[in-house]
């Protein structure tokens, strides 16, 4: 007995949305994969000349700077904590620094 047009339909549907999410899962992967190769290339580089960056430590706001181009970068936040602090907190952590 021959498989009737409905049960075929059936199974092409069926084997089409089965190589759809194998291939969504294959770009998910991708792009989780290449988010962390992204990563590991930037992260704690300066974005102006791309050499490693040094954290500083100061009354709980973590700065980092560029011991090459003395660059300073801030996260997410920081800016808001640094603004926050006291005007003599916030001359000592500019102190820090200038050259």
């Amino acid at each position: 007995m021959s498989p009737s047009i409905k049960e075929e339909e059936y199974f092409t549907r069926l084997t089409l949305e089965r190589k759809r999410k194998a291939e969504e899962e294959k770009h998910s992967r991708h792009a989780v994969e290449e988010k962390k190769k992204i990563k590991e290339l930037h992260y704690m580089h300066c974005p102006k000349c791309g050499m490693k960056l040094s954290e500083v430590d100061h009354k709980e706001v973590k700065i980092d700077k560029c011991s090459h181009c003395n660059g300073v970068w801030l996260d997410a936040g920081e800016l808001e904590a640094i603004s926050k602090l006291d005007q003599s907190v916030l001359h000592a952590v500019f102190d820090i620094f200038r050259k």
